[in-house]
């Protein structure tokens, strides 16, 4: 089999670092792939690190007018591809017309379906997704539910003395970009609310200034501790306590994945793939989005209840086992790139 995939995406983000893992997963099955994607260093050197043929490739309005979108059809004929992979929206409305091959249009979110106007089938990362993209005149067929698996690169173990916690210290854990829809902000205004436990806030972005002003106004820099973009994921989830998804919005959450695939119980908002995924009180607890008193309320009983963290750590492991792993996600998604390659065109 033979892969052409098509990324567009932003150099960090839980979409594109699940491309990257599903890619090397890809390869260590076998199957021969090639990569367009844009520059970044760290996405770059990942994949020339695990021996898959990657290229650098622009997606910008100028790249477009200069009609670099036929790079796109010449690599696919070049490769000999069986499939087109495109992820998410820009790379798909990216690919040109009259391709050699198949197109698979990926879904990370509720993405409109004008920019896969080339796509010959769809996959999407939730079952609700999968139906959003039927209604909207995708032959069912031709939609296929992909789950994501967890991005736990085995890390050096983390020392809590050199993030400043005490040891004995009850630690939440919240791994996410600093964007409001991520809800940190409610995030914060909960923690003032659990009284001696510690904030890990790991990831970066457009609000981080605006969170860390929010945590001293609140009292709270004592006990938050912004780690920025970290990359050893699997130690921070291994020293926490409790791992935290507090999103306004969020269509699927592979943190959700990973506090699983880790044993920790998990406390999150009612979000599309919260709401989809996690029985409460079950595989976890749910509260209502942006209610801090709510997501508190949660805290306190995932942190102070140690049979109710013990019961929901076991039922989420055991959903992650069912489910979730990287072997059942890679045995779909190369069921799914078969039966598009069967099904050929539309």
């Amino acid at each position: 089999m033979r892969i052409l995939h098509v990324i567009a995406g932003a150099e960090v983000g839980g979409a594109e670092t699940f491309a990257q893992d599903a890619i090397t997963a890809l390869h260590a099955r076998g199957v021969t792939q090639l990569v367009l994607a844009r520059p970044w260093p760290q996405a770059m050197r990942r994949y020339a690190e695990a021996g898959i043929a990657a290229r650098p490739f622009g997606f910008s309005a100028v790249d477009r007018a200069l009609g670099h979108a036929r790079r796109v059809r010449a690599a696919a004929a070049e490769l000999g591809a069986d499939l087109v992979h495109a992820w998410m929206s820009r790379a798909a409305a990216f690919v040109p017309a009259r391709m050699p091959c198949p197109v698979l249009g990926w879904f990370g979110d509720y993405y409109d379906l004008k920019y896969f106007r080339r796509a010959d089938c769809c996959a999407a990362v939730t079952p609700d997704i999968s139906r959003y993209i039927v209604e909207r005149g995708m032959p069912a067929e031709r939609v296929f539910t992909v789950t994501t698996f967890g991005t736990m690169p085995d890390a050096p173990r983390v020392d809590r003395a050199s993030l400043d916690t005490p040891e004995d210290a009850k630690v939440l854990l919240v791994l996410s970009r600093m964007h409001r829809v991520k809800g940190i902000d409610t995030m914060l205004d909960a923690l003032a609310e659990v009284p001696g436990a510690y904030l890990w806030l790991a990831g970066d972005g457009p609000e981080r200034a605006t969170y860390e002003a929010q945590a001293a106004r609140l009292g709270l820099s004592g006990r938050v501790r912004f780690l920025g973009w970290r990359n050893d994921r699997k130690s921070l989830l291994e020293a926490c306590d409790v791992v935290v998804l507090p999103s306004r919005y969020e269509p699927f959450g592979t943190v959700i994945v990973e506090a699983w695939a880790m044993g920790k119980p998990l406390v999150a908002t009612r979000a599309d793939g919260a709401r989809q995924y996690v029985a409460d009180g079950r595989t976890g607890l749910l509260c209502p989005i942006e209610d801090a008193p709510a997501l508190a309320a949660c805290l306190r009983r995932a942190l102070g209840e140690p049979g109710l963290a013990k019961a929901l750590a076991e039922a989420g492991h055991a959903a992650y086992l069912a489910d979730f792993t990287r072997d059942i996600a890679i045995d779909r998604m190369i069921a799914c790139y078969e039966t598009c390659i069967r099904l050929g065109p539309r």
